[in-house]
């Protein structure tokens, strides 16, 4: 049974046994409902004391160290700690969040407190600033954040009395603080001569400015305004702890054990010591308190909760007990009856009822207990110490039976045999002891094969074999009860084990994840007849497995509420319940078993929600039965949009090149040109990765994305509109619901989201400071107020916005694997799903955070991958597209039932008013009825359906569909392959937008003497597009291999392709059928070129570093240039056709003769004499200007010169297109850059009558068209071109003290990425610094 997959019964967290009263306070109270309300671990109980019942709160992930209680009584916020630690209020009736603060605080939350009407909430964190923070807690919004004190703060409280008021008291001192607007002030409270100034442990607020405070040393402070009036001393023998106030006055608890209640006035009415009690001890310590009408509440630094009735004040009822600090490892069950023992460093060892959920028995020992067994007839205990010694008690009454000391060290396992002859003991000697019990405990063997420490160990069900585990994860066996070693592995195959808890061995390899320290896992149980286990980490984790598990990586079941390590995990004597204890967190978990058959009635109780999903969780490694991944998905997430170098850190490698500004400065510059040029018409549409990202607008134009402009295309007039705020891809577009905005998100450092107006093309909003690395998914609320967005950053981010007012309102972790799609609902815009790998997830928002709850598909299968989702017609129903094809019907969050809709993947989903629409990869739209019940109609794309209107030609039949949109009558669907496609009702497909396909795009040549140009790319595709208004892809070829180069002949009628295999062909340029191919070189050809006049020579360059020279007419290779030490960049031919120059990627510019390829030197005053055919070097004197500042990081790709050699474009690694005059002489010329491709330019072209500039973008896959622009037609456009890098400091006409000012460098220093070496020497280093009258001289 190698059954990776998860078991399907699984735990319900049944009860607590603890109260954390250890480095805590005042954190217990009644409820509205009289329920007591306190923490555990990271566990928030309610415990009703009528019923004895308790309900759990697991929103947290880590210990929670603070509590507060709404002034209604009913909400809890509780803090944790943590390295990004949250608050959670939650409603302690139905135990649900209501809403969660984040973002702000670190390493923990130390206090919080609600104000008088309960709107605002106070938190104190952890961090070394003990930073204060006020919120609105409904809204999860911060208002006020101020740094509180050097020190620890020990308690926060509002002024009951006076608004926005505030006392905060802790180490040494007192703060008074007040919130005006949004900034909170301090005012330190003055000691004075009145009393000591020392430590503040506790406060409550009185009217009239009064405060009352607790002090370390038992005296109460009275203060009134910030002034200290008085003292009450000896109120308590030591530290007073908590102060609680209510309607008759005030109750305080102390170190010494007392309970003090005072009236209004701080007159004492009563004192009641719990010490001298019937369940007191010495030692006891009250760390809070809370009275309510006759009742008080008490809870003990031991973990005890004592309940008082105030007439009965010498009689407290102890209802809730638990270990007292130190770590908690030893765990037994009884073998016959409902008990389970627990023994920890805090030298106790308890007897607890599994039926009745109390303590039953307790006994204090010597020494601290590390691990305990019952024998097999239940009648005695043995106990493990730390010391090295064992003892046995007896069940029935805690009488020792025997003590024995044969080891130095701790004692971490012990076990006694089936048939109960003999006990082993396990020490952290690396040995076992057997002992004999019959013969009052006389040792009889001793086991050493072992290394290291024991930790586990079990007996064979016959007591003949003994398997140990050690601290280097070894697995051993003995001979019974000899301790001989076993070596023959045989005979140990056929052993039956009486139990399995050990942590190493073939039955439990399943339990390690695939990469992983074979100590974190502490503790494991195996159920024989449920074939499940139990297994305890070192995360706070309880995991369910399958039993026995045998392949790495198997799934489980997972259980959060330990905080810190869970040490010790057991199953009950019959199998009802698992108990499982906590190291640091000294908690007794008890968790309810429940059995396949039975799930199926608890579903309808709903699963537990929070914010890491307690119910059940996958594990790391990925399911290996799960079908593999559809191909086109497979790639996708493959995808990686990280930059070596983003556009933002231009401005930070500038500043790392000063010295270089400073020196170009200084140098007369050649100004940039007074031609510029203008964004025309852009060829392409982002599918490949991309989803659903297409939409009609208000006024009926179409609305796409391609590298980093957004599109406004008029599909009536062929022209297009652009919106340029972006600066590199964008992967997502959403329309809100009126049609009139969009929102786009897109690759970036701190990736920026824009909301941007359709028809103005002007930006409304911009979003950024929360999702690193760029923004995969974008959508409007049906308000069209809010936005939600998912970030490619590795959690996946999902922020919730109020776009206009760009306010963050909630986020989340989304979850490790890829989201794809992210839907706000449209009745409810509190709720959200998101979709993408085995990923389908219900969120709604709590406050400035989201609780996910994953779909639950119940018995009708696994979570796949989703591909896309909508919500239906009511705010219950969602349906979602999986990669298998299917639809998913959801009501809330139960998978309703599943509908077979495509071939392969649903990519993308639309909602209509009656019906949905579908689209997949088998390239089919399906239109769909409101239930999913009947398919009306489907569509299929082909190229027989092509309209005669179309702007291009279908490159395949059925490509896949990645997005569809309704409206005017047609539906617009966009592919993978880069098409815009309208489909009328009626059948007829118009192709309105097109470009290349996935892959990298360098070949470009513009015709000689028509408005005509050719792309090649690494899509295996030759294009030939049309250039003048038309706007339209006139043919295509697919190509064995893809091109990197092409070039038309000067008589237009040939196209010569190179390709990546080392390959060239020359085409008919009308047909694109082959007239010639050649293949002399294994690398790619880089660039190919037609010697100018005849064009009977061809030139092709590889990246084998050499330049073949082919006769056009005799088809043979008539020479070889050598001498290049790199692959070859460019090439350009003089007028003559007798000279050819050549950069490599050396940055060499080298000369060749043709047709011979003899290299020749040629001195560089003598190049710019020479006429050339073309200029698309990047190379050489006449253009060192073109190299930017930051040359090191970035390199000029492609340049092209006008006809009239007056300007030349260039293209950049940072998706630059430049504008410089030529020939750019000196360094660092001006230029104008525009920016509309987001990664390389892979090159550039000037059409034949400079009319248009042409150019592609590698990973972009579009094709940009520009129009030129001479000087004096420029009206003031936005984004129209952007200065250079260098701004005009040579002008001059600035006051002296001005320019000063202007190069005060502000920039904090600490945070610019380089950090330059410092010079000088450290102060305590330094000598001894002057005395002012050493330094003044003699002279008085």
């Amino acid at each position: 049974m190698a059954d990776r997959s998860a078991p399907s019964c699984h735990l319900r967290l049944e009860w607590v046994y603890g109260y954390r009263g250890h480095q805590c306070r005042n954190n217990l109270y009644y409820t509205a409902a009289k329920e007591i309300v306190y923490f555990v671990a990271g566990v928030g109980v309610v415990y009703s004391p009528r019923e004895h019942r308790q309900k759990f709160y697991l929103g947290h992930q880590d210990d929670i160290i603070s509590l507060a209680l709404h002034p209604e009584r009913v909400l809890v916020a509780t803090g944790q700690v943590g390295k990004e630690p949250y608050i959670c209020v939650w409603d302690s009736y139905t135990v649900q969040t209501v809403s969660v603060l984040k973002d702000v605080h670190t390493h923990g939350i130390a206090c919080l407190a609600f104000d008088l009407d309960g709107q605002r909430l106070v938190s104190v964190g952890l961090d070394s600033k003990n930073t204060v923070c006020v919120w609105d807690w409904r809204k999860g919004k911060l208002l006020s954040v101020a740094p509180g004190h050097t020190d620890r703060i020990f308690d926060i409280s509002w002024d009951l009395y006076q608004p926005n008021k505030l006392v905060s008291c802790g180490v040494k001192h007192i703060k008074f603080w007040s919130l005006c607007g949004n900034s909170l002030t301090p005012k330190r409270g003055v000691f004075g001569k009145t009393g000591d100034l020392q430590t503040i442990l506790c406060l409550a607020c009185a009217r009239d400015e009064v405060t009352y405070s607790g002090a370390l040393n038992g005296d109460i402070y009275v203060w009134k305004g910030i002034n200290l009036v008085r003292t009450i001393q000896g109120a308590h023998a030591a530290g007073i702890f908590s102060m609680n106030a209510c309607e008759e006055g005030f109750a305080t608890g102390g170190r010494d054990g007392c309970v003090r209640l005072w009236d209004l006035n701080f007159k004492p009415i009563t004192v009641i010591d719990l010490r001298e009690t019937d369940q007191g001890y010495k030692g006891l310590s009250v760390r809070s308190v809370c009275w309510r009408g006759d009742h008080i509440l008490v809870g003990t630094q031991d973990s005890e909760i004592f309940e008082i009735v105030v007439h009965e004040r010498n009689k407290p009822f102890l209802i809730m007990q638990g270990h007292c600090e130190g770590e908690l490892w030893a765990l037994a069950v009884h073998p016959t009856k409902p008990l389970a023992m627990t023994g920890s460093d805090d030298r106790s060892v308890r007897i607890w009822s599994l039926i009745d959920h109390a303590l039953i028995a307790r006994c204090n020992m010597e020494e601290p207990i590390r691990c305990a067994a019952v024998s097999t007839d239940g009648i005695h205990l043995a106990l493990g110490m730390k010391d090295g010694s064992f003892t046995v008690l007896r069940v029935r009454d805690m009488t020792e039976v025997v003590h024995i000391k044969d080891r130095k060290e701790a004692i971490h396992e012990l076990k006694y045999s089936p048939d109960g002859n003999f006990l082993a003991v396990g020490s952290n000697d690396s040995s076992v002891d057997i002992y004999g019990v019959v013969q009052r405990y006389k040792k009889v063997g001793e086991c050493i094969g072992s290394l290291s420490f024991i930790t586990h160990m079990d007996w064979s069900s016959d007591s003949k074999y003994l398997q140990t585990n050690d601290g280097n994860g070894k697995r051993l066996f003995y001979r019974m009860p000899s301790g001989k070693e076993v070596t023959n592995k045989e005979e140990v195959k056929v052993v039956q084990w009486a139990s399995w808890t050990c942590v190493s061995g073939l039955e439990v390899n399943g339990i390690w994840p695939k990469y992983s320290d074979i100590n974190d896992i502490n503790s494991v149980d195996a159920n024989f007849i449920g074939q499940v286990m139990v297994t305890a980490d070192d995360y706070g984790i309880v995991k369910l497995f399958r039993y026995p598990c045998l392949r790495k990586g198997a799934k489980f079941k997972k259980y959060l509420g330990h905080s810190a390590h869970v040490t010790n995990v057991r199953w009950s004597h019959d199998h009802q319940w698992v108990v499982s204890i906590g190291g640091a967190d000294h908690s007794v978990f008890q968790w309810k078993f429940v059995p396949d058959r039975k799930l199926k009635d608890s579903l309808h109780i709903a699963p537990q929600e929070s914010l890491v999903d307690s119910n059940s969780d996958e594990s790391d490694s990925d399911q290996s039965d799960v079908p593999e991944l559809d191909s086109e998905i497979e790639q996708e997430t493959q995808i990686t949009y990280r930059r070596q170098v983003y556009k933002e850190d231009l401005p930070q490698l500038k500043e790392q090149c000063k010295e270089k500004r400073k020196s170009a400065a200084s140098k007369r510059r050649e100004r940039a040109p007074g031609n510029s040029i203008r964004l025309h018409f852009v060829h392409g549409y982002r599918g490949y990765d991309c989803r659903s990202n297409l939409f009609y607008t208000q006024t009926g134009e179409i609305v796409y994305h391609i590298a980093a402009v957004g599109v406004v295309y008029n599909r009536q007039q062929n022209t297009q509109r652009f919106y340029l705020g972006h600066d590199d891809d964008i992967l997502c577009l959403a329309i809100h619901p009126l049609k009139d905005y969009v929102a786009t998100g897109q690759v970036g450092r701190d990736s920026s989201i824009h909301i941007w107006d359709t028809e103005t093309i002007k930006p409304l909003s911009v979003l950024k400071g929360y999702h690193q690395y760029g923004v995969c998914a974008v959508d409007f609320s049906a308000d069209g107020k809010r936005l939600a967005s998912v970030g490619i950053d590795d959690n996946h981010t999902i922020v919730l916005w109020d776009w206009k007012k760009g306010e963050k309102l909630s986020a989340v972790r989304g979850s490790k694997d890829k989201i794809f799609v992210v839907k706000i609902n449209p009745y409810m815009p509190d709720k959200l799903i998101t979709v993408g790998i085995k990923h389908m997830k219900f969120w709604r928002r709590a406050g400035g955070g989201l609780i996910g709850r994953k779909g639950c598909i119940g018995a009708l299968g696994r979570t796949d991958t989703m591909m896309c989702a909508v919500y239906g017609w009511t705010e219950e129903m969602a349906f979602s597209g999986t990669s298998t094809g299917d639809v998913c019907i959801w009501r809330d969050v139960f998978l309703m039932k599943t509908v077979k809709a495509h071939d392969g993947p649903v990519f993308s989903m639309h909602a209509l008013e009656k019906g949905f629409v579908t689209g997949g990869k088998d390239g089919v739209v399906a239109l769909w009825d409101d239930t999913f019940e009947r398919c009306l109609k489907t569509y299929a794309i082909k190229r027989a359906a092509l309209a005669p209107g179309s702007k291009g030609l279908l490159l395949e039949d059925n490509p896949s569909i990645r997005a569809i949109s309704l409206g005017h009558g047609h539906i617009l669907v966009g592919t993978k392959n880069g098409e815009i496609l309208e489909v009328d009702k009626s059948g007829p497909i118009t192709l309105l937008v097109q470009g290349h396909m996935e892959g990298e795009v360098w070949g470009l040549a513009t015709h000689p003497h028509l408005p005509i140009c050719a792309t090649v790319s690494d899509d295996k595709t030759l294009r030939i597009w049309d250039l003048s208004p038309s706007h339209c892809m006139l043919a295509v070829r697919k190509l064995k291999k893809g091109g990197r180069c092409c070039c038309f002949s000067p008589d237009g009628k040939a196209l010569a392709v190179g390709l990546n295999d080392g390959s060239f062909l020359i085409v008919n340029a009308d047909t694109l059928e082959d007239l010639v191919s050649f293949q002399h070189r294994k690398d790619v050809i880089s660039e190919i070129r037609f010697s100018p006049g005849a064009g009977k020579y061809l030139a092709v360059a590889s990246c084998d570093n050499f330049v073949d020279i082919y006769n056009v007419m005799s088809s043979k290779r008539v020479g070889i240039c050598k001498g290049a030490s790199s692959y070859i960049t460019h090439m350009d031919w003089d007028i003559r056709g007798k000279l050819l120059q050549v950069n490599t990627g050396a940055k060499e510019q080298l000369f060749f003769e043709a047709p011979r390829g003899k290299k020749q030197t040629i001195p560089s005053l003598e190049v710019e004499k020479i006429g050339w055919a073309s200029w698309t070097s990047v190379l050489g004197s006449c253009c060192e200007g073109i190299w930017p500042i930051i040359g090191e990081v970035t390199d000029v790709t492609a340049s092209c010169l006008t006809s009239d050699s007056k300007v030349l474009a260039t293209g950049d690694d940072f998706g630059f297109v430049k504008l410089f005059r030529y020939p750019a002489k000196g360094k660092f010329g001006k230029f104008k850059r525009y920016v509309a491709h987001s990664t390389h330019v892979t090159n550039v072209r000037w059409t034949y009558d400079d009319s248009l500039l042409v150019t592609v973008g590698g990973a972009d896959t579009s094709l940009m068209l520009w129009t030129y622009e001479m000087e004096g037609h420029r009206d003031s456009r936005q984004c129209d071109s952007e200065e250079s890098d260098l701004d005009s400091e040579e002008d001059g006409g600035y006051d002296s003290d001005v320019t000063r000012e202007n190069e005060i460098n502000y920039t904090i220093k600490a945070l610019s990425t380089n950090i330059r070496p410092m010079f000088g020497i450290k102060p305590h280093l330094q000598q001894k610094e002057p005395t002012l009258d050493e330094r003044q001289g003699v002279v008085r």
